[in-house]
């Protein structure tokens, strides 16, 4: 695409995780010359692969839902089939705790809203009056009947709804840090309303489950990578940039061994890297005042492989009263015995070295399935800075896609998307960048 004076368009991105590939994408099936440079030796960036004995695993488990139409999008561009990436599964919630019956939710393969009744109706471990007062709750979401004059805690919202201390617990604090990587009791209400909005919509395949059949570094990272080469573009991996010098009409992008210029650049790193490479430009200052208030949450990811006939009776179980939050069952991306167990959050845990932390793991399954060996390998992947603190107003502190500097894009899960730090913000943020500057050549 030309930019007017004869020439292509040209946009360097900086970042190849997902909010990055995603922009590198779009414009280059648009036919914008587009590079891509990326400081680690493959793309993905906190959805990578990493090694685990003989087996690749993610750097971290993700979890999919039907409502996420921009990464699901972004499959069809690059020519991937949802079917043989993604297990589809009715939303399944089973929630076992040492102290009671838990909680089981399941819908049924039923058109909305019939699915949600069937489970309500069905839900396992829940009064009628808990049942009632969550039903009425989804109604009021799922038809648009909930109005945030100002932003609260995800706590006083769901309380302000009627839902019961002990179904705030069973239910939704555990869905809460799961989505947002921030305790009900500080996550922003308006942000966890979203994504309860977008999850229980008029379509029931909306809330259903999209379980990978592989890792991620091959489920659209690989695929990407081969798309934007095809097209034109170019990808740079194990170049870390350290400086974007703003000139008239262009920039160049810096890095040790040499440089590039382009017309436009998407900066989608980190928040931290984000504001070292913007640092000595005085027209973001007000934008890197913000970002230096938006606080980062960790993620906790256990490996436990287990002999290869172990497995659980459900793809996904969540615990209560454990130090682990979910259990992931890795046999449906052909890793017979392979448990990834997360822990989202802050917590004391972040005291426990590897092996303690493991240790604590272990013994927590094993208390739920005596009858399971003793984990004959392990890993522990930790990422400090997962995602950003979702609390109360923290909008307020996210940026746009377009920055104060004309032709400097933002992109990147934290950035004003709307949701969570998800895969699907992120995805979401790269499309935008990529349409904004298509929108204006």
């Amino acid at each position: 695409m030309n930019t007017g004076t004869g020439r292509r368009c040209s946009v360097s991105v900086i970042g190849g995780g997902w909010a990055g590939l995603s922009a590198a994408v779009y414009l280059a099936r648009a036919g914008v010359s587009v590079t891509l440079i990326e400081a680690a030796r493959q793309l993905g960036g906190r959805a990578r692969c990493v090694p685990f004995g003989d087996q690749r695993i993610d750097n971290g488990q993700h979890l999919m839902i039907g409502a996420y139409h921009n990464l699901l999008d972004l499959l069809q561009v690059l020519g991937l089939r949802e079917e043989e990436l993604f297990q589809r599964r009715p939303l399944g919630l089973r929630l076992r705790s040492p102290s009671g019956p838990g909680l089981r939710l399941e819908t049924r393969d039923l058109p909305a809203p019939l699915h949600l009744l069937a489970a309500l109706i069905s839900a396992r471990g829940l009064s009628w009056l808990e049942r009632y007062h969550l039903s009425r709750f989804l109604y009021r979401v799922q038809h648009g009947r909930i109005e945030l004059d100002r932003d609260i805690s995800a706590q006083a919202f769901l309380m302000s709804e009627r839902q019961s201390p002990r179904l705030i617990r069973l239910l939704w604090e555990p869905l809460c840090l799961a989505s947002l990587n921030t305790p009900v009791k500080e996550a922003s209400a308006r942000l966890f309303h979203t994504v309860l909005d977008h999850a229980f919509t008029d379509r029931a395949e909306d809330c259903e489950l999209l379980f990978p059949r592989t890792d991620l570094g091959t489920a659209i990272p690989a695929p990407a990578f081969q798309y934007i080469e095809a097209n034109q573009g170019k990808v740079i991996l194990s170049k870390r940039v350290q400086n974007i010098d703003i000139e008239t009409n262009r920039f160049v992008v810096e890095w040790r061994e040499g440089k590039l210029a382009s017309d436009q650049v998407i900066l989608a790193t980190s928040p931290v890297m984000t504001r070292r490479l913007l640092a000595p430009h005085p027209a973001l200052a007000p934008t890197l005042q913000r970002l230096a208030r938006l606080r980062q949450s960790p993620i906790c990811t256990v490996y436990l492989q287990y002999p290869a006939d172990v497995g659980l009776e459900v793809p996904m179980l969540g615990l209560l009263e454990h130090t682990g939050q979910w259990v992931f069952d890795r046999a449906l991306c052909g890793q017979p015995g392979l448990m990834a167990v997360v822990i989202s959050g802050p917590g004391e845990h972040l005291q426990l070295d590897n092996a303690a932390l493991s240790e604590r793991i272990s013994a927590e399954l094993a208390s739920l399935y005596p009858h399971w060996p003793a984990p004959l390998a392990s890993r522990v992947i930790r990422e400090k800075r997962a995602t950003f603190h979702a609390g109360v107003d923290v909008d307020q502190l996210r940026p746009a896609q377009r920055s104060a500097v004309p032709g400097l894009w933002l992109a990147g899960d934290y950035t004003a998307t709307d949701l969570p730090a998800t895969l699907e913000g992120a995805v979401l943020s790269g499309r935008r960048c990529a349409e904004q500057i298509l929108e204006e050549l």
